[in-house]
C-alpha cells in the first residue's frame, strides 16, 4: 500500500474481528519507533507507553474491571459489561496503554501536549494498517481510576488503551465522508 491507501484503508479494527497469530514484539518495537516521531511542539515528547502481553495483559484485563466497578458504583453494575471488558483483553493479542507526562514548566500548552500524544497514536495507527494489524484506540470513563495501577506521578495521566491483534486490511469497506469541499474556503 501506498501512503494514501494506509490513510484512506485506516479504520478502528475492534478485538472481535481479530484473526488468530502474534503481534511480534520486532512489530511492537516498530511501532513505537514512528509514534515517537510524532511532531511535538518544543520536543517535549509527552507521550509514553506501558505494553501488556501475556501475565500482564490478564492483570490489566482485572484491574480494568474493578476500576470500572469502581466508578459504577450508582448504577447497577451488570455482568455483561464486565465480560465485555475481559473479552476485548482476551481477544487482543497486545495492549498498550497511551499516557501523556505534562510539562512541569508549562512550556506548552496542556491541549498541546494531549494533541502530540494523539499524533503519535496516529502513527500507530498508520503502522497498524501498514502491517495489517488490527487497531483501536479506547478512553474509558474509569481510566483516571487506575493510576495508582499505572504508577503516574501527577503530571502524568493515561489517555487510554490501544488494543491490536491480527487484521487483514483488504477487507476494509470505505466509510463514507462528507466531501472535503464542502468543508474547505479557497482564498487566493
Amino acid at each position: 500500500m501506498n501512503i494514501n491507501e494506509i490513510i484512506r484503508n485506516r479504520r478502528a479494527i475492534y478485538p472481535n474481528q481479530y484473526e488468530n497469530g502474534v503481534v511480534k514484539k520486532s512489530f511492537l518495537k516498530i511501532l513505537l519507533e514512528n509514534a515517537n516521531t510524532a511532531p511535538t511542539h518544543k520536543l517535549t515528547q509527552p507521550w509514553f507507553f506501558k505494553v501488556y502481553k501475556g501475565v500482564s495483559k490478564d492483570k490489566l484485563s482485572e484491574e480494568m474491571v474493578k476500576s470500572f466497578e469502581a466508578t459504577h458504583k450508582s448504577e447497577k453494575v451488570t455482568s455483561i459489561k464486565k465480560k465485555k471488558i475481559e473479552e476485548k483483553c482476551k481477544k487482543s493479542n497486545c495492549i498498550i496503554s497511551i499516557f501523556m507526562r505534562k510539562d512541569l514548566n508549562n512550556i506548552v500548552p496542556e491541549w498541546e501536549e494531549i494533541a502530540a500524544t494523539a499524533m503519535a497514536v496516529q502513527n500507530m495507527w498508520l503502522t497498524c494498517t501498514a502491517y495489517n494489524i488490527g487497531c483501536y484506540w479506547s478512553t474509558p470513563k474509569y481510566l483516571n481510576t487506575m493510576n495508582d495501577f499505572f504508577k503516574l506521578d501527577e503530571n502524568e495521566k493515561c489517555l487510554g488503551f490501544f488494543y491490536l491483534g491480527i487484521f487483514t486490511h483488504s477487507k476494509v469497506k470505505s466509510k463514507r465522508r462528507i466531501p472535503i469541499e464542502t468543508k474547505t474556503e479557497w482564498n487566493n
